[in-house]
This record gives C-alpha cells, structure tokens and sequence, in this order.
C-alpha cells in the first residue's frame, strides 16, 4: 500500500522507515541537518557513545540536570513498550501531541526525496533535534556507531564514553581498538572515559586525538574516570550502574554543576537490571560485556534465564559466561527475522549441558533473570501483562 509521507502520521510514517542500515550513507541526515539548523538552534549537546552503558548514563545525567532545574531532553533508543521512550523531556517521555507537532513541522520542511530516504532512526534523531531546541541541554545517545551516527551530525560540546567492547563488528571494526577509534572520531570537543575493561581504550584514545588534529585542526580535551569507589552511592543500583554513575558526576563537575548525591536516588532506569517483582530482574543488555556484569550482581546465586539472542550477536560466549549462575534457561520465542533460529539455540544450550524449560511459568521461590535484547523484555512484559503492546 502506497502511503502519502507528506500526510501520514507518525506512526504510519515509521511504519514505512527503514529500521537498521545496509550499509551507512551519511550524507541523507547531514542535508537534512542542514535544512533543519537553518530554522532552529540546538542547546549544549552532550554525546554519548560507547558498547553498553549509554542508556543508564543518559538517564543518570538527565534526571540529574532536571532536577537541578536545567531544561532538558533525552535522546535514547531502542524503546522497549512504546515510541515515546525514546524522547524523554524534563522528566517524562514526550507526549503523542508533541511528537506529532514535531513531527508535521519536518513533514512540511523536507522535501519528499529526503523524507523517503531517510531510516527511521535517522528520522527520529531529527525529531530529537527539533524538540530540544528550547532546552538547555541535549543529551545524545549514540545508536550503532559514533563517527558516522545520525546523533553525530550537530557538532557535540561534550562527549562522554561509556565501556567499549566487541559489538556490531560488522559496522564498527573487528578488534576493540578498531571500534573504539569509529566512536572517539564523533568527539569534536573534550571527552571523558568511564569505566573500561580494556586498557587499550585509553590508548586509542590518543590515536584519535592525535588523528583529529591533523586531519581537522581540532584539539581534543580527554578527561578519564579513575576512581569508581570514590563516591557512597545508594545500594540499591547494581555495580556496573554506579560505574557509569561515577561518569556522570565527572560530567557534572566538568559542567560545574554542584554535586547532591540524594538526586539521583529516584532515578528510573526502566530495563536496567530492574526489580518488577521481588524476584524478577530485567534487563534489555545483549552481549558478553552486558552477561559479564549480571553474572557479577548474581553472584553466589542461581537464576532462571529467560532468553533470547539476535543472530548477530555472539550468544554461546553470553550463555557460556551466565552458566555458573544459570539454573535453567527458557527460550521466549520471538517472531523477528534478526533473532536466532532456535535450533541453533538449542544446540548450543545442549553442549553447555544447561537444563531448560520449555514454557515460562513463574513460582514464588525461584530467581528469575529475564535479558537478551529489548525484544525479549518487551516480549516477557507483554505475556505477563505488563506491556499494552
């Protein structure tokens, strides 16, 4: 069905969006960035790249500067029950009437090559833009990337760089120090390093700020994270959660913005090694760094792994790292053409000689772990009736 883009609505435009890239062609966004900037001008843009981390990071430091009375907008993805997740504005996610108030004004401004051409992330980084442009703060999460990334096309003010790990080798490069180089190239200013497990990260760092000098006559600032004990955080956030806690203090001090510990305490971190019942944790993490961390809060203690994987994700080392907390595993099936054929699942659940369950059924006295990816925490919330999907 042929679908007018100049009239649709939202929702049925994304319907027709490109959701992940072939291959990355930048310069869509860049002249629509172009378009865009002539009509609005953005606040303080706050970047955040880096393998796992973004999403907490983001949050973490957004909800700090609107409780400091700072205006600001939180730009992250994907989203795990509704779109709106995505842009989360002086404490809540946007509202459906001003998402499609943003969304005509961009309607109206490109012309119809460009609305066709660009992805849907692409599309709602653009959105992001238009809306934080009252804001005194943007804060950015990257999506795959960081050099040639669509949050990457304003010029950042501040980047901050979350544990880099092996992850999307196919775009980003093939060792840690390939991928770490594609995402310090998005910095155009200073940066600051959070927690890493890689000593090469800090080295690369240098190569990249050696890099932009010569290629841009830029000079870049690099600031890193040394102690992650230094400060008394509330218990209740999980290990790698106060890690990236210790970042956002950094940025906060770079910021001189007065520093109140208690701030943060009711921050929401929906997905993040979250509770929702007294037995069951969430968390959207997809990767062996993202199974490193959970195995560590899970310490001493056997769960119920409830999982999926996508294909392209290396998901015999995640369950190879999770086996000594894993009781049992449960596949959540999912109909989506990136995940795992589940035979292929099964083979390797059966050489790792993990016990599984067929269907989800959840008792009392058991620990269960849901994680994966988005799409399983989606999945799960919807089948217990947490999700209106």
């Amino acid at each position: 069905m042929k679908v007018d883009l100049k009239k649709a609505n939202l929702a049925k435009f994304l319907e027709f969006k490109t959701l992940y890239y072939d291959k990355i062609d930048f310069t869509t966004v860049e002249s629509s960035w172009n378009l865009l900037s002539q009509k609005i001008s953005l606040p303080f843009v706050i970047h955040i790249v880096g393998t796992n981390g973004k999403g907490s990071t983001g949050r973490f430091l957004s909800h700090y500067l609107n409780k400091s009375n700072y205006k600001v907008l939180h730009y992250s993805s994907p989203h795990i029950v509704k779109f709106n997740e995505r842009i989360w504005i002086n404490g809540q996610d946007i509202s459906d009437e001003d998402l499609e108030h943003a969304h005509k004004f961009l309607q109206e401004l490109y012309p119809l090559n460009l609305l066709e051409k660009l992805t849907y992330f692409e599309y709602t980084t653009l959105l992001s833009f238009y809306l934080g442009k009252d804001c005194d703060y943007l804060v950015l999460e990257a999506g795959l990337g960081g050099e040639f990334d669509a949050t990457n096309v304003v010029k950042n003010n501040l980047s901050l760089i979350t544990t880099i790990d092996l992850d999307h080798q196919n775009f980003l490069g093939n060792t840690v120090e390939e991928i770490a180089q594609t995402k310090m190239r998005s910095v155009d200013n200073k940066m600051i390093i959070g927690y890493q497990i890689h000593k090469s990260v800090y080295d690369t760092a240098l190569k990249v700020k050696e890099q932009l000098l010569r290629e841009r006559n830029t000079k870049i600032t690099i600031k890193e994270v040394k102690d992650f004990n230094k400060y008394k955080l509330n218990k209740k956030f999980a290990s790698y959660l106060k890690r990236n806690l210790h970042l956002v203090i950094a940025c906060l001090e770079e910021l001189k913005i007065d520093i109140n510990l208690s701030l943060f305490d009711d921050v929401e971190l929906f997905g993040r090694f979250q509770k929702i019942t007294k037995n069951i944790t969430i968390d959207v993490g997809h990767n062996p760094l993202a199974a490193r961390v959970l195995k560590e809060e899970f310490a001493n203690k056997k769960i119920t792994l409830i999982y999926n994987s996508y294909k392209d994700k290396d998901y015999e080392e995640v369950l190879q790292i999770l086996k000594p907390i894993i009781n049992k595993i449960i596949i959540i099936d999912i109909d989506d053409k990136r995940m795992v054929l589940k035979n292929n699942l099964l083979k390797i659940i059966d050489k790792l000689n993990i016990m599984k369950e067929n269907t989800i059924k959840i008792n009392d006295n058991e620990e269960y772990l849901v994680f994966g990816s988005f799409l399983v925490v989606e999945k799960f919330l919807y089948l217990i009736g947490m999700n209106e999907k």
